[in-house]
């Protein structure tokens, strides 16, 4: 069986909320994302009882730091099952290698974050003295050279990834919507729009853990991805 395309991110730190919202999600058709709002509040134990629940789990704390402490960070999950972990791409190439060999040490995939996808193009020139497309380019090409498993971006850099990275190469996209919504999510795309445009796997959070029937909406969105 293939794996599920939609990641849900479970975004609380209420051990009692995210397990109401675990025991509403189907691991054939989804994964978990576990960020740092989860994880800094319940920890490993949360990870291995999701990993029990036979889920596969996308941990993401987007990690940016020296070479040695990301490469040491990331070694120190040897003893939890986690298919995917994110690294900042802005950490450098030298951070990057440091993180694949550790990776591949507990084997699980590293995956580069470019640019968040709260950011607008005034922030990117503001934070980096670039236009969005090049900022992302140049961090794409960064990847390439460290042999990175996959990036992380907004559904709008979709074509840059797939003009830079190899074709194998995972493709995850977070600001996924159904529906137009006011929030912190600046470039935004629904579901069909971005597996259609490339994307490997769909990081999607509050259009699911907030919906009144949350089962309801993660089969509504796989529906959507399979029409």
């Amino acid at each position: 069986m293939t794996d599920p395309r939609i990641i849900v991110a479970i975004d609380t730190f209420d051990l009692n909320q995210a397990n109401i919202i675990l025991d509403q999600l189907d691991p054939d058709l989804c994964m978990v994302k576990i960020g740092s709002v989860v994880f800094n509040a319940l920890g490993k134990s949360f990870l291995k009882h999701v990993s029990s629940q036979g889920f596969k789990i996308f941990l993401d704390l987007k990690l940016h730091d020296i070479p040695n402490t990301v490469h040491e960070t990331i070694l120190g999950f040897h003893d939890t099952d986690i298919e995917m972990l994110t690294v900042h791409l802005s950490g450098g190439e030298e951070m990057l290698k440091k993180a694949m060999l550790a990776g591949q040490s507990i084997q699980t995939k590293v995956i580069g974050v470019s640019i968040l996808t709260s950011l607008e193009e005034s922030d990117v020139l503001a934070l980096f003295g670039n236009n969005l497309d090049d900022q992302i380019k140049n961090l794409f090409k960064i990847a390439t050279k460290a042999n990175l498993d996959g990036v992380v971006c907004s559904p709008h850099e979709l074509e840059i990834a797939n003009t830079i990275l190899d074709q194998y190469k995972i493709k995850i996209t977070p600001g996924i919507r159904d529906i137009a919504v006011e929030d912190d999510q600046a470039r935004t795309m629904s579901a069909k729009e971005a597996t259609q445009k490339g994307s490997s796997f769909i990081v999607i959070g509050r259009p699911i853990t907030q919906a009144e029937d949350i089962s309801n909406a993660l089969k509504n969105f796989s529906d959507s991805i399979e029409k």
